[in-house]
This record gives structure tokens, sequence and C-alpha cells, in this order.
């Protein structure tokens, strides 16, 4: 029984990674065809979440879920993550630190997308180098 509740925890949390909507994924797209990527944005944009920092908080118990939680781009949906690796701690750190790793890479993509579609800055970094993102998320040229 107690190995069924753990198996069942664990898939949970393996299939609890965060994950780019079909939109989001287009505009990531579209945005690395022009070069900007989370390593190479254009702009002031900075990421904001740590992937091996995430990871590496995960040796303690969830306590790289709740940094991915709290802070710029924080996605509460990682409360629940963290407390669940808490509750299966010492077993969670094997699915916790690639899942954190990989969580706030996704993180730092979304805050990607959303910084050159909502805010001015981001909107003129993309003006400046002659692109907008449409409405439908789609990256343009200027005309």
């Amino acid at each position: 029984m107690k190995k069924t509740i753990i198996a069942s925890i664990m898939a949970i949390c393996l299939s609890a990674c965060t994950t780019l909507t079909h939109q989001e994924k287009n505009t990531l797209y579209s945005l690395k065809a022009q070069g900007i990527t989370i390593e190479k944005p254009a702009g002031n944009w900075e990421t904001p979440a740590n992937p091996a920092g995430a990871g590496a908080l995960n040796l303690l118990p969830g306590f790289g879920n709740f940094y991915l939680a709290s802070g710029n781009g924080g996605d509460s949906s990682q409360y629940l993550y963290g407390f669940l690796n808490l509750l299966t701690w010492p077993i969670s750190v094997i699915w916790g630190i690639p899942e954190a790793a990989i969580d706030a890479n996704r993180i730092n993509e979304r805050e990607l997308i959303y910084f050159y579609t909502f805010n001015e800055s981001g909107k003129e970094a993309l003006a400046r180098q002659g692109f907008e993102i449409t409405s439908t998320g789609k990256l343009e040229k200027i005309k």
C-alpha cells in the first residue's frame, strides 16, 4: 500500500512539469528564429529563475519548487509540487532535481514571451530590430 502511494505521488510529480501552450511555443520558436533566446535576449530582459539553483535547492525537501513559486515569474502551482516533494523526501530528490530545473527553464521561456508581448521595453527592443508580436503570437516584420 505504501509503495503504491509513493509511486502515485512520484507519477504526479513527474507529470507536473510546467508546460507552454501551443501559442507560446510558436511565439518562442519565432523569437528563436530571429536569434532571441533566454541566453541572448534583445533588450534588458533578465531570467527570473535559475535552473541550476532550483535543482540544487531540491536537495532539500521541496525548496527548489518553493523558490520557483515565489519571486518574478513565480508559478503558484509549484507550491503543491514542493509540498509533495516535502512529503516524499528523501526519495523525492530523484525526480525533484530534474523537475525543478526543467520547470525553471519553462518559467524563463514563458517570461521571455510575456516580456516581448506585453512589456513596453520588450516591445521597443523588438521594434528596434524591426519586429512586433501580433495578437495571435506571431512575430512579424514591421511594415
